[in-house]
């Protein structure tokens, strides 16, 4: 099996994992999800969050290096411990600075974890990285090669795959477009937009306003993304003025 494939597959998995991993951590740890709503994590429409995948198909190629095996079983546990973090860390900040410097948009925002980053990394996260990471390496990669050799005989996983990637690339191209309109906005106001408190925003006024909210269309309302975010911020500058 090739390693496009290989990190096709990878990059599958790690998204749809992410993406249901993030999906409880709001849902019952996340302390900016007091009310404790199902909320549907990422930028994107569909069940995944596609830097998940990159991260995964990181560790399958670091894992692969085989760079372990011949270090003293204690620090090479603590090695992997921390190369995993530092990875995983590296591949959140460069994401969080492209969509930040960038497309003038914060996906998500640490800046009010102890010793973050610009609010795009901080050491709750990078130790959770850590110990995902960790559980990859000694729970899932030594099985993983068998389980890939597997499905390759399968015409299905061919499928799926392909399924994945069809539907994923139409969803981004989507949610490129709304990007563009959130971009647009950020350039003329100055500003840089929290693309999690708009989501919040728009929420709680259908709410309000007895609409119904769609769970995989969070930017779906009556009015247009661009309306909802003039609102939002003439909120928000009312709010700081009093």
């Amino acid at each position: 099996m090739n390693l496009f494939l290989i990190l096709a597959f990878l990059f599958f998995i790690g998204s749809v994992s992410g993406w249901l991993i993030e999906l409880l951590f709001r849902r019952y740890f996340s302390s900016s999800n007091p009310e404790r709503k199902w909320i549907n994590p990422g930028f994107c429409i569909g069940p995944y969050l596609p830097l998940y995948g990159i991260g995964l198909c990181v560790l399958y190629l670091l894992a692969s290096m085989n760079i372990f095996n011949q270090i003293d079983p204690i620090f090479n546990k603590a090695l992997v411990f921390i190369l995993m973090a530092v990875c995983m860390t590296a591949v959140e900040y460069i994401a969080g600075i492209i969509s930040v410097k960038i497309f003038k948009i914060r996906l998500w925002d640490y800046s009010n974890e102890w010793g973050n980053i610009q609010g795009i990394i901080c050491p709750k996260f990078s130790l959770i990285w850590a110990l995902l990471g960790s559980a990859y390496y000694f729970l899932i990669h030594p099985y993983i090669l068998n389980s890939l050799k597997w499905l390759s005989k399968n015409l299905a996983f061919s499928f799926v795959i392909g399924l994945f990637f069809g539907v994923f690339i139409i969803d981004v191209i989507k949610s490129a477009q709304l990007i563009t309109k959130l971009k647009k906005f950020a350039d003329e106001k100055d500003v840089i937009v929290k693309y999690e408190h708009l989501k919040e925003y728009i929420r709680k006024k259908q709410e309000k306003t007895n609409q119904k909210h769609y769970f995989f269309r969070p930017f779906h309302s009556n009015q247009t993304i661009t309306e909802n975010l003039k609102e939002m911020f003439e909120s928000l500058e009312k709010h700081m003025k009093h």
